[in-house]
Parts: C-alpha cells; structure tokens; sequence
C-alpha cells in the first residue's frame, strides 16, 4: 500500500508540533543549573518517563521486535538484569550525587580521585556516547527509507538517509538549543507516550490481519519457540542467556544509569534524592512491560508473515517492523506511527546533544576558565550543542556501514561502560584507591574490552562485566604498585564546581 500524502501530511505536522512544543521552553534559562538540570523543577514522573525515552530510541523500537522475529524473547533476559542494575544505581550511586553541588557525574571522580582522571571519564564519555548515538541517529534513516520509498521512488538510498538525518538533526537542535533539560524531559514525556500508543495500534492491526486473531497468532509463534524467555547455558558466545542477562544486563545499566551523563543528568534535575531514587525504580516497570511490547509485536509479525508471505526479501531484519506499518496500517495512523517513530530518534538525540554539551562546559571549558561568567557559560553551552548535532550527524553517516543497529549501538557504549563503572566502583567503595591506580585499571578495561570487541565472538552482554572487574582488580592493585603521585581524597570537596549548580 504505501504512505501517501495524507501520511506525509501527519508526519509534517507532527515534527512541526513537537518542535514548537519545545521551543516553548527558550529563554527561561539564565544558570548552568537552569539550562543543564532543568532548574530542579520536573517531578519524578516525567523524569522517569524521560529516562525510558533515553533507553528507547528508533533503533529501539525497530531492532527489539526484529529480535523475536527472528529469534524469540531471549532479550528479555537482559531486561531482568536491567531492573537488577537500578537497585544498584538506587542505593549506591544517586546517595553520592546528591551529596555535593553537582551538574555532572564526572565532578563526583574529581571529588574522589583529582582532575586528570576526572578529565579522562569525561572525555572517554564524550567519545563513546558520540559514537555510540551516530548509530542510533542512523536508525532513523532505516525507517524514512522504508516509509517513502514509495512516495521518493526516484531518490536513491543514500540521499534519503542523508535527508532524513539532517532533518531530525536540524530539528532536534532547534528546541535542544534554546530549551536545554527542560525541553528534552517534557519532549520525552510526549514522544514517549505517542510512539507507545502508536506501538499498541500497530500491534491490534497485526492481530486483525490474521485470520483467527490472538489465538491464531498466538498459536504459530508458540509452535515456533517465539515466546520462550529462558537459555540458562553458561555459553559466552550466546548473546542472550539468562546469565549474561542478570548480570550482564545489571553491569550495563549500573554503569549506564549510574556513570554515563546522559542518564544521571535527568537524575539529578529532579527536586532531591528522594525523587531521584522513586523516578529511577519507577522507570523499570516501565521499561519491562514496553520492551515486552515490541516483543510481541516482532512473534506477531512473524506469525503474519508466516501466513502471507512478504512481497519482498527484507535487506536487513531491522526493516521488517517499519516495512509493515508503511504497507499494511490504514493511511494516517501509518504517518503517525512513522512520526512517532522518528521523534524517538529526535527524543534520544536531543539528551545527548545536551549531557554532551554539558560535559563539555562543565568538566572542561569551567575548569580551563574558571573565572567566565555565568551568562557566558550559558551561552557557549548553546553553542557547544550545535557543534556536538554537527558530529552527530557525521557519526550517522558513517554507521550506514555497520551491521544490527541495536546490538551496534550496545556494542559501543559498552565497551566504555566496563572501565567508566570500575573507575567509579574503586571511588564508591574503597579508600586506598588511589588516581594514578584507578587512571591504570580504567586503561587496562578498555584496551580489554576493546580486546573482546574486536577479536572475539564474547558478545556485548558481558564486556561491562568484564571490563569493569579489569578496571577495579587493577586499579586496586595498581595503587599500591604505582607511586602515589597524586593524592587519594575521599572527603575532599568538588573542586571548581560552577557556584550556581547550587540546589
């Protein structure tokens, strides 16, 4: 069938009304504090249903269904593990960031260990979460490719994806600019609902299209092993395990949750820790029954297709979800899902255009100029986001070339997130460690896993494990071996911290 012009119509207007939506928060931004965390004024709520939306990009919403069309419910494993990691992060991490002025989580390494190591996971973060969010800018293009191919027939693939990255770019930078955090949680808040509700639509147009309903569909993806959950092998090469995803997925979202700005930041825009804490647990019972969702969505496609076989051979199994909702939803819903789609892209891109920006400002232009006014910060701030949505959209491009989205993007950010969380784990829970001796192990963990990634079949499950075991083991051995050229300061205040991240 195809979108038609009514569709692009919807989807036009969409984007225009969630970007004016965002725009409505510029100009009320005066701090650091103000532009970076929101003023401390979103409630829990929409705090916690802007860290889903981080987790949910557009690589999300087509390679989670992909997975069970392809395979079966295996990745709910690592959901499990994910709820494990935000207990962690609960009660071990967001107690520290609350406890001094702080706009960043590299500033709590600074307050613990020095300024060298501080300047080394801010700037591993600023590399990885780059490189990692090309990939998942990328995934927008997947689905812009299957949805006007019909409408762009003439256009050849490479300036459809071009188009349709510089687009949500373009877009996303015109709220993420002039709004900051505030206008990233309340967007969130927005798409997230829309894609959700857009997600449940398509699910009850699948089930229609299958003769028999729920239980005809229900029945062939029984009969094809779709819904098991459960591998409990200790096999590393299996990607998803029940182990690997208990502690694997625990690790990957302790270090996410906990050590990456783009998580923490929302963290600490809320009122206190207390606030902090509930949006963070709250966020967990959300993400399980939405990655649920697209579960099923991926064994229902499977059953449908099973019935009518697809008119095409799918280029890559990431398309087959954006494939249906341009062929077989009724015109309009197909433009809003596709709308809702995309603005999960613009969604994910928008936070990390402003942790990025912020890591930038605070943990290296504040320290290199600490006298600069706070009007001045403010206004470099805005600048730096529009010099990271120029990178980003490179990084997009080049990941034409990779393979899964979903499983690349992970790929990515985990190899960083292994030495980040040791480095942190040696600062939370021990006193010896000293900075040369965690700037040692957080070396060795990522040259480690940089090992894993590169030059063998261990998948991206457990290279947070791995690499942050690494980081601690030698960190911690590395400060009694290495001479102590710095000094260990586990009392120590923050050094250099803007004056107006007060709360």
């Amino acid at each position: 069938m195809g979108l038609n012009f009514l569709d692009l119509a919807v989807i036009v207007t969409y984007l225009a009304g969630v970007t004016l939506f965002g725009l409505c928060f510029r100009g009320k931004q005066r701090t650091l504090k103000d532009y970076f965390l929101a003023d401390n004024a979103a409630p829990w709520w929409a705090i916690s249903l802007s860290i889903v939306a981080a987790e949910t990009s557009t690589l999300t919403i087509i390679s989670v269904p992909a997975l069970a069309y392809e395979k079966d419910f295996g990745f709910l494993q690592l959901v499990i593990g994910y709820l494990v990691g935000r207990i962690i992060v609960a009660f071990l991490f967001i107690p520290h960031y609350f406890s001094g002025e702080l706009v960043t989580a590299y500033q709590l390494i600074e307050r613990r260990f020095g300024q060298r190591l501080r300047s080394l996971t801010a700037g591993v973060f600023l590399v990885t979460r780059a490189a990692a969010e090309g990939v998942r800018v990328f995934a927008v293009a997947i689905v812009v490719r299957a949805a006007f191919a019909s409408l762009l027939p003439g256009t050849n693939s490479f300036g459809r994806d071009v188009s349709a990255i510089a687009i949500v770019t373009l877009l996303t930078l015109a709220y993420t600019f002039k709004g900051g955090m505030a206008a990233v949680i309340w967007t969130d808040v927005v798409q997230l609902i829309v894609y959700l509700a857009g997600t449940v639509v398509a699910l009850l147009v699948i089930l229609h299209s299958v003769p028999g309903g729920w239980a005809a569909a229900s029945a062939i993806a029984e009969h094809a092993n779709k819904f098991r959950v459960f591998d409990m092998s200790w096999n590393l090469s299996t990607t998803y395990t029940f182990w690997s995803g208990l502690i694997g997925g625990a690790f990957l979202i302790t270090a996410s949750h906990g050590t990456d700005q783009l998580f923490v930041q929302r963290l600490l825009s809320a009122r206190n820790e207390r606030q902090a804490k509930i949006a963070l647990l709250a966020s967990g019972v959300a993400i399980f029954f939405q990655f649920s969702l697209f579960l099923l969505i991926g064994a229902m496609l499977f059953a449908y297709y099973k019935l009518f076989a697809p008119d095409m051979v799918f280029s890559r199994i990431d398309t087959i979800f954006p494939t249906f909702v341009v062929t077989h939803m009724p015109h309009g819903v197909s433009g809003l899902l596709i709308a809702a789609i995309v603005a999960a892209a613009m969604s994910n891109l928008s936070a990390a255009l402003n942790s990025l920006s912020s890591t930038t400002i605070v943990d290296f232009y504040a320290r290199i100029r600490p006298g600069s006014t706070e009007e001045r910060r403010v206004q470099l701030s805005r600048t730096a986001t529009i010099g990271w949505g120029v990178v980003l959209f490179g990084l997009a491009l080049l990941a034409r070339h990779g393979g899964k989205v979903l499983e690349m993007g992970l790929s990515i950010a985990s190899v960083a997130y292994g030495s980040l969380l040791g480095v942190f784990l040696l600062g939370v829970l021990t006193k010896s460690a000293t900075e040369r001796g965690a700037i040692t192990g957080m070396l060795f963990g990522l040259m480690f896993n940089l090992y894993l990634w590169r030059f063998t079949s261990v998948p991206f499950t457990w290279y947070v494990v791995f690499g942050s075991i690494t980081t601690f083991l030698t960190g911690y051995g590395a400060s009694f071996l290495v001479p102590r050229g710095g000094i260990s300061r586990p009392n120590a205040e923050v050094a250099q911290v803007p004056p107006t991240a007060s709360r």
